[in-house]
């Protein structure tokens, strides 16, 4: 053992070597870096069959009194290498003990990973990702996840799963709350932006680490808006809605993608060859490891593709699944596949040099214990500006639904405000769910916030009214009494963060339990009524839309949910916040997405023989991009540089923004792009640029974009990209409904 250690250290001085005369940001080099390629085959050689598989397993870490450690006997799998990375484990101190097992007590010394699910920020929770996407504020979003880095890293991790990329168009689907919700192109910029957050400008920063685009391909289409449940969708529809996202993360660079647990079309995305090999290496050139979800591999068998574990592991690996999380079936029985023949060596061989690769990236055979320092997790975790950045990512995710007669701003000044709902005093909840390391005692409620911003001479009262779920009504007269004693009304609202979130489904997207009921209760006092909703989904909240003249949409705020809401609350922050997924009147509508097609038959209310319903209008109750502010934009002299351009030419469009009311605020100005006719049907709508603006009262600012031909492509009857000649209309404003348009010609 200590000769073959030796021989690693050896190969650790020539990578110290190559190291230092490579440029800035080197590690994060293509494949084929000849210098990359010859270390990791160098270790590859060293390696016995078992051990090759061992760096293919990744197993889940278990909760002690003293925080995450490895299962039960990892230790002993550590030193016989048996394992290349944990899910779960970490802590600065701990891992460094881990980390030394395996370099120091392990026949090659092969450095683990350390992976979790980070997934809106470690110890300082920010939004969820849907309400980071509804900022739709690039830079800010890039920014929370640097800082989500910056602390899981001092905690000793190398690898999150995130960022999750999935586009959703069904607000049943728990999940939707971890993605950028309904639109490729937003879906698209928000998931580089995570990835350039995550992994910084250099690897070898060991405040950096690896992301993880998730789930690949589809899992947003899962029929039912079920987890786990068969993707069944055309090839169309998968290229130009789902692939986006993915594409764009791994043109950002980035490390890492995860297999999803659905069928698409009948075949298993953990063996899918089309999806893994064909699109994701061949098409895009992606050179970075593939891991499976969580027992994602085993799960095969129930799929009815495989019969036995050996046969899953085969059917995975070969299709491009380079890491088996949790279930084991690598290391315990792929060696006698190998062996019988069933399966190519070389294949193991191509997995193992990715999983090399990332560490080699990471620079832990320079220094393994670079993520492991206790002085340094003790001062970078929720630090004031970590966590004055959450408040500011909240206060800007904050949507402003509905603002009639202008009750909101709330004066902090007002004699008694009476603060109900089950949601207005409840810390765990404002984290929404996969919390990472977050603490409910870290978190501001709103009951808080509002209390410490309202002037000394206010007086708040509290009910909470009701449970979230159940139908317990025993807290209303309570919430109504307290409501009768207040000048003005702060409802609170919605889901607890279980509701939201893997395997939390619902075929209802009302409020749960009897809330409505308790809104109604406190509406009937005649008391002026701000609702606050807080969840990770679109809520069909139509009778809360009728009857209360203020709704403001804060979702999972994260760690400093109380202030930001107070900020917007009481007016010293502009909502500010754009929808990034449609909200539906009733669940019946789903799915309903902006960028649908036209039909045959589209809706019109004149004619019984159109698309639509008999019970409720078709038009969404809050559309896709939808957003009020505290003052007021007009948009207008829409126009194109030039009205007729060749194929494969640019296009700049310009629109002038104008503030028309009496204060400062932030506007997200939207384009969308529609190809009139095409030799296949297209979008009504096609978001295609969007840019945050600050305007003062009457300022007036030109904003311009530029369509470049891969806003105007898209997939002809064979599958072909193309650009058609033809008019496109274009269309710029506030929400994906509220536009003025112009049109210009390609030839």
């Amino acid at each position: 053992m200590r000769t073959m250690h030796k021989t690693l250290l050896c190969l650790m001085g020539l990578w110290l070597a190559w190291v230092s005369v490579l440029p800035p940001g080197g590690l994060a080099q293509p494949v084929a870096d000849p210098r990359e390629a010859a270390f990791v085959d160098s270790v590859l050689s060293l390696m016995t069959l078992e051990e090759k598989l061992g760096q293919l397993a990744q197993y889940r870490g278990r909760w002690s009194d003293t925080g995450p450690k490895v299962p039960e006997g990892g230790e002993a799998e550590i030193r016989a290498g048996r394992v290349g990375s944990f899910l779960g484990v970490y802590g600065a101190a701990y891992t460094r003990e881990m980390q030394r097992l395996a370099v120091e007590e392990s026949r090659l010394g092969i450095p683990l990973l350390f992976a979790h699910d980070v997934i809106h920020g470690f110890r300082t929770i920010f939004p969820v990702p849907l309400a980071e996407a509804a900022t739709w504020d690039v830079t800010a979003v890039e920014e929370a996840a640097r800082i989500a880095a910056v602390e899981a890293t001092a905690h000793g991790l190398h690898w999150t799963f995130a960022p999750m990329v999935d586009v959703a168009r069904d607000p049943r689907w728990g999940r939707i709350v971890e993605g950028s919700g309904e639109d490729p192109y937003l879906g698209a910029q928000m998931a580089a932006a995570r990835v350039r957050g995550f992994q910084g400008a250099d690897l070898r920063d060991p405040a950096t680490m690896l992301a993880c685009a998730k789930h690949f391909a589809a899992y947003g289409a899962a029929e039912g808006g079920r987890d786990y449940n068969i993707a069944d969708l055309s090839e169309r529809t998968l290229r130009e809605i789902y692939l986006p996202p993915f594409q764009a993360a791994v043109e950002a660079g980035v490390e890492t993608i995860m297999a999803a647990f659905n069928e698409v079309n009948g075949v298993p995305a953990h063996a899918s060859t089309f999806l893994l090999d064909d699109v994701l290496r061949r098409e895009w050139g992606f050179g970075g490891l593939v891991v499976s979800d969580y027992t994602g591999v085993l799960e095969l068998i129930p799929h009815g593709v495989a019969a036995d574990r050996a046969e899953a592991g085969r059917l995975a690996l070969t299709a491009g699944v380079d890491v088996d999380m949790v279930s084991g079936i690598y290391v315990d029985d792929l060696p006698a596949e190998v062996r019988a023949g069933r399966l190519d060596e070389a294949v193991v061989d191509e997995a193992v040099r990715r999983v090399l690769r990332a560490k080699y990236r990471l620079g832990l055979f320079e220094d393994p214990y670079r993520y492991s320092d206790p002085a340094r997790e003790q001062a970078l975790t929720l630090t004031p500006a970590h966590r004055q950045a959450a408040r500011a990512m909240a206060q800007k995710s904050l949507v402003l639904l509905k603002n009639e007669g202008g009750v909101l701003p709330l004066d902090r000044t007002v004699g008694t405000l009476a603060v109900i709902g089950p949601l207005a005093d409840a810390p765990r909840e404002m984290l929404g769910g996969w919390a990472a390391a977050g603490r409910a005692e870290d978190a501001v409620t709103i009951l808080q916030g509002i209390r410490e911003a309202v002037a000394p001479g206010t007086r708040i009262l509290y009910a909470k009214g009701a449970t979230i779920e159940g139908d317990d009504r025993s807290g209303f007269d309570e919430a109504v009494r307290v409501a009768r004693e207040a000048d003005a009304v702060v409802l609170v609202l919605g889901e607890h963060h279980d509701m939201s979130a893997e395997a939390h489904n619902r075929t209802s997207l009302d409020l749960p339990g009897v809330q409505r009921e308790l809104a109604q209760a406190v509406h009937a006092t005649g008391k002026p009524v701000v609702a606050v909703l807080i969840g990770g989904r679109p809520l069909s909240v139509t009778w809360l839309d009728a009857h209360v003249p203020a709704i403001l949409m804060a979702w999972f705020p994260g760690v400093e949910a109380g202030h930001a809401v107070a900020d917007v609350l009481f007016g010293d922050v502009s909502p500010s916040g754009k929808l990034p997924v449609t909200f539906p009147r009733t669940v019946g509508q789903v799915p309903i997405y902006y960028n649908h097609k036209n039909t045959g038959r589209p809706p019109d209310p004149n004619n019984k023989y159109t698309s639509k319903y008999i019970d409720v209008p078709w038009t969404p109750l809050y559309p896709f991009g939808h957003g009020l502010s505290y003052t007021t934009f007009a948009y207008a002299n829409v126009r194109v540089d030039r009205p007729v351009i060749r194929a494969g030419e640019t296009v700049t469009v310009s629109v002038d923004v104008t503030n028309t009311g009496d204060r400062t605020g932030d506007e997200v100005v939207q384009l969308y792009l529609r190809d009139e006719v095409a030799s296949v049907t297209r979008p009504v709508k096609q978001l295609r640029g969007f840019e945050r603006i600050t305007l003062a009262p009457g300022q007036t600012k030109t904003v311009t974009f530029t369509l470049g031909p891969q806003d105007m492509t898209f997939y002809d009857q064979a599958m072909q990209p193309v650009i058609e000649p033809g008019f496109f209309t274009v269309y710029a404003g506030g929400s994906s409904e509220n536009v003025i348009q112009t049109r210009f010609e390609v030839q």
